[in-house]
């Protein structure tokens, strides 16, 4: 098992470029003074806000009951069909994305409702696990995202502008699962579910209306121009929390300090490890570290799009290796003044850079979401390896696609953007 807790946004302080970062500082012989000068710039940012506020309001959804409630819609919707538990997982997880943010919540919160469910109506576990695995990467593609959050810290680029940019390809993604699950499902057989009738529909999607206050909250506050992205943060975690406690019940009062504090525990580890990699790149720009890098690509003579396909190829590789954030953090810095260079959008950069991370997400041996489903349906990781597969591949050839048409990432942004 990877060491990491099965948590909100699991923390990894083996990963943390900080003695790297301090090192780099003491062997160029600055003092170490202007190291945390550097920590203190960096730490003042209005953006930078959001991430705790975000992890508090994803660790509330996650425990608080709005799993199942997100759950009961979808299945609403889907009604009578072959393979409706894994649609239903689809379209809940692309939901829960646009409450939590994250990955690996998205894939415990759903997971531990779903499993037991499809598993009892004889869905295979390979299948079942793979389903929900690769659904809960939706969760850092589709805004609000911690991924795009952080890039756009890290690549000064324009946050709402990435939360856009992640929309279209998050619902390709989730119509090619749905697609591929309704041939899995007719292939295979797999259970008929039963129709709900008019009252149980309507109960449905009630009892969810609070839970879609959030992203309504989040994303309606921000296009609209009526809170900033720190703001909007702010406000999903007052609803998050008055949701779970008002209306889901899953929780009660003695368990919001407990929950705060593990929030904040994954906030310390997350903020710090973005400080320390900003600090490097600091360094590395200073020590012209990027300008060399910049250099042997011009030298290479690399069209943009042959960039593209050996930055996708390195992502793949960092992604087998090192968790999401630590990608992020190490890879963007180098890469961000050749991607200007080179004429290619860093929005579109961005999105090229999430989906990786997804199929990171899924592939061993430190794809989280592999351990968290393995964990939840208590089965052989090769079982769960095996449900991922097919979705890999559809996720690859999705990324194909938006690395060569970057008008899929593009366009949406720069409509909204510009017709304001």
């Amino acid at each position: 098992m990877p060491p990491s807790s099965f948590s909100c946004w699991p923390a990894f302080p083996s990963s943390c470029p900080c003695p790297v970062s301090l090192f780099a500082w003491l062997i160029e012989g600055k003092p170490l003074v202007s190291f945390g000068q550097q920590f203190s710039n960096h730490m003042n940012s209005h953006t930078l806000v959001a991430v705790p506020l975000f992890v508090i309001a994803a660790t509330f959804m996650q425990r608080g009951g709005v799993a199942k409630a997100l759950i009961d819609l979808a299945a609403a919707w889907v009604g009578q069909r072959k393979g409706a538990l894994a649609i239903v997982c689809i379209m809940a997880t692309g939901v829960f994305a646009a409450i939590s943010g994250s990955s690996v919540a998205t894939a415990m919160a759903i997971g531990a409702v779903l499993v037991p469910a499809m598993l009892h109506r004889g869905y295979p576990i390979a299948f079942t696990t793979g389903t929900i695995g690769a659904g809960g990467t939706l969760g850092i593609l589709i805004p609000p995202s911690l991924a795009m959050l952080i890039y756009g810290i890290i690549a000064d680029e324009s946050v709402p502008r990435l939360f856009l940019a992640g929309v279209i390809p998050g619902l390709l993604q989730a119509l090619i699962f749905i697609v591929y699950i309704i041939w899995f499902a007719r292939r295979h057989n797999l259970p008929l579910e039963p129709r709900l009738d008019r009252a149980a529909f309507w109960n449905a999607h009630v009892r969810a209306l609070p839970a879609l206050l959030v992203p309504v909250i989040i994303l309606g506050g921000i296009y609209s121009g009526l809170v900033t992205i720190s703001e909007a943060a702010g406000l999903s975690a007052v609803v998050a929390i008055l949701v779970s406690l008002l209306f889901y019940r899953d929780i009660g009062l003695r368990d919001v300090l407990p929950i705060l504090a593990d929030s904040i525990r994954q906030t310390a580890v997350i903020i710090f490890i973005v400080i320390s990699a900003l600090t490097f790149a600091h360094w590395l720009t200073a020590a012209g570290a990027t300008a060399m890098l910049s250099e042997a690509v011009v030298k290479a003579d690399l069209s943009a799009w042959q960039f593209l396909v050996v930055a996708n190829v390195v992502m793949f590789i960092l992604g087998m290796f090192l968790e999401v954030i630590s990608v992020i953090l190490i890879f963007v810095p180098l890469v961000i003044p050749i991607i200007h260079h080179l004429g290619i959008d860093p929005i579109h950069f961005g999105v090229i850079l999430v989906i990786n991370m997804e199929i990171a997400l899924l592939t061993p041996p430190v794809g989280l979401n592999l351990y968290v489903l393995q964990s939840i349906a208590n089965t052989p990781l090769a079982n769960v390896i095996k449900g991922v597969g097919p979705y890999i591949v559809l996720m690859l050839g999705l990324l194909a696609v938006i690395t060569f048409v970057p008008e899929i990432s593009t366009w949406l942004p720069a409509f909204v953007f510009n017709k304001n």
